[in-house]
């Protein structure tokens, strides 16, 4: 079975469901979710925060607003990073064409 990652705005979601109607059970059946699981993030819930959690050692915790901002800057690096792709290319198209010329005037400089 295939571990699924659930966001924590759906987290959150899930669980004001569960507060609001008082069963766990019926609120798990319909997003399919395990209702374990969901006791679970009720319980968080209720101990102060989803995001305090179990995490990973060394792991960050990140808002939606943070995520928003790397998504956006991850963005702007591959732009960035084509360009200076599409600029070696050139330049190494453009040394290959120079070298070619040099030989041809100069025809001493060829190398056999």
């Amino acid at each position: 079975m295939v571990r699924r990652k659930f966001s924590q705005q759906f987290k959150e979601q899930v669980v004001k469901e569960c507060l609001e109607t008082g069963n766990v059970s019926i609120v798990a059946r319909k997003h399919d979710i395990l209702s374990n699981v969901v006791n679970r993030w009720v319980r968080q819930y209720q101990n102060g925060g989803l995001s305090n959690g179990k995490t990973r050692a060394g792991a960050t915790v990140v808002t939606s607003d943070e995520y928003q901002q790397l998504v956006a800057e991850k963005k702007e690096l591959e732009k960035a990073n084509e360009q200076l792709k599409k600029t070696l290319g050139e330049q190494t198209l453009e040394v290959s064409i120079l070298r070619d010329l040099l030989k041809k005037s100069n025809p001493h400089l060829r190398t056999k």
